[in-house]
């Protein structure tokens, strides 16, 4: 398998590319700092350094991947602005490029709360409203799409076990490490497209419940 990770110095990011280099796949991260490409190639990744803000991705870039994933993000201490650069505009300018280079399988990381962004605070609405349009906009695409919305990321130690549901009724946390291994279990499962789901720490290995959707 070919992936191209939009987001690929990101905490998810690395830990996605290490997961496909490690079994055997082309992992290609996409970066805006050439600073960060040594980071990638210890994961076993290879490093496209383009900044997505300010240029569209282009052939050379995507070209032969069987799948892209989403894992961008503005991250904490940004703007409304740039949460609607990156997590909405970098999200658009991937299934934009998807469709023009015929790229079929769309991977979203989006948030737990992007089911209902009114539900949030003030000062984090604007991260979840773009997070929602990110989502719609996938949605609507045409794209063989799966949106996982993790909860609060951490960075403990992965514990292999997850809850997952189109909806979860709880809030709560999970592992970045997690987080990176459902999404690479979700690239190998079919029943997974066309659907998002809520991701947390649970009871149940990732595999299985990734199967169970």
């Amino acid at each position: 398998m070919d992936v191209v990770v939009l987001g690929g110095h990101g905490k998810v990011g690395l830990r996605l590319l290490r997961l496909l280099g490690e079994n055997g796949h082309r992992a290609r991260g996409v970066i805006r700092d050439p600073d960060q490409e040594e980071d990638l190639k210890r994961m076993g990744a290879e490093a496209i350094v383009v900044d997505i803000e300010n240029k569209e991705l282009a052939r050379e870039h995507v070209a032969g991947a069987d799948a892209v994933v989403m894992a961008a993000g503005a991250g904490p201490g940004s703007g409304p602005a740039r949460k609607r650069t990156v997590d909405y505009g970098g999200a658009v300018e991937l299934i934009e490029a998807a469709k023009r280079f015929e790229i079929a399988r769309y991977m979203m990381v989006s948030a737990i709360g992007a089911t209902r962004p009114e539900a949030a605070s003030d000062e984090m609405r604007p991260y979840y409203d773009a997070k929602a349009e990110a989502d719609r906009a996938l949605m609507e695409s045409g794209l063989d799409y799966t949106i996982v919305r993790p909860g609060g990321l951490t960075d403990d130690p992965g514990t292999g076990k997850v809850e997952v549901a189109e909806r979860l009724e709880r809030g709560g946390s999970i592992p970045r490490d997690d987080v990176a291994a459902v999404l690479y279990a979700c690239l190998e499962a079919d029943n997974t497209i066309g659907k998002g789901f809520d991701l947390l720490s649970g009871e149940t290995p990732i595999d299985p419940a990734v199967r169970s959707l």
